[in-house]
């Protein structure tokens, strides 16, 4: 991926979520989403508050109120920039995010090549500033599903980014299988995940590892067959394996007992 594609891609999902995010009443914007204790509006918060770290901006000093949603350190520092602006009206939270993401992309278009390659830190480790743009145009797909989901306006599920962000999860699978999931040697399982932005991921176990394989085995132990959607919401942690099963939204094919263990260990958000 060139520098200039992910700058595309960034500027995509902004301009995707800015384009929902005015057709919405003041309603829309405290619907509740997948993540827990946040709003339509929290999620736009977010965004723009993580954006606004990366132009230099202080955070503000607040103290958020309830904190029983929260699991980590990470998630205290974020709620921070999301409590502090709940009691704003929608209005002014779409009117910051726009400021914030035309800067960001203002700089964005003019760093160097040199600018792009310069070592940074990431949410996963030290990265490129490549690196870090990429993390952010998944992150801000992740969110908008989020708010499509919660105000019944499914879209963005095919072209550069959601093919981007499919792609960013289904890096995770050998994880998932050889590490989280562990079957023995020999055992192969693949990913049918369906829709434009979908592919098909073949991992094999050998020597205690999972090894993405190039082509799909024509008897796998077992396949696992879901669209883009419920792929990421598992991936992402905003289903449980429960739902997803008992809903149908995921399909099993062969080994039943794995492919449910599997699904219930696809998570792989802190």
């Amino acid at each position: 991926m060139s520098n200039q594609e992910v700058v595309d891609k960034m500027e995509m999902v902004w301009s995707s979520i800015a384009g929902l995010a005015r057709t919405f009443s003041e309603p829309d914007w405290k619907t509740p989403t997948d993540c827990p204790g946040w709003s339509v509006q929290d999620q736009v918060s977010h965004l723009t508050g993580s954006e606004s770290r990366l132009l230099g901006r202080p955070a503000p000093d607040h103290t958020p109120g309830a904190l029983s949603h929260l699991k980590n350190d990470i998630g205290r520092s974020n709620e921070v920039l999301v409590d502090w602006r709940r009691s704003w009206p929608g209005a002014k939270v779409l009117e910051e995010f726009l400021e914030v993401t035309g800067e960001r992309l203002r700089i964005l278009k003019g760093l160097s090549d040199e600018d792009f390659q310069a070592e940074t830190q990431t949410p996963v480790g030290p990265g490129t500033v490549t690196d870090l743009i990429g993390i952010r145009v998944f992150d801000a797909w992740v969110h908008e599903q989020d708010i499509r989901r919660a105000v019944g306006q499914p879209g963005h599920l095919e072209g550069p980014v959601a093919e981007h962000s499919v792609e960013r999860v289904a890096r995770t699978t050998p994880y998932v299988v050889g590490r989280k999931v562990q079957p023995p040697d020999g055992t192969t399982v693949v990913f049918r995940v369906t829709g434009l932005a979908g592919r098909s991921l073949a991992i094999a176990m050998q020597g205690a590892r999972a090894n993405p394989l190039d082509d799909v085995p024509s008897s796998p132990t077992v396949t696992l067959t879901m669209d883009v959607e419920t792929f990421v919401c598992l991936g992402c942690g905003r289903w449980d394996s429960g739902y997803a099963l008992q809903s149908g939204k995921v399909e099993i094919q062969g080994d039943d007992s794995l492919g449910r263990t599997i699904v219930a260990q696809m998570n792989i958000m802190v």
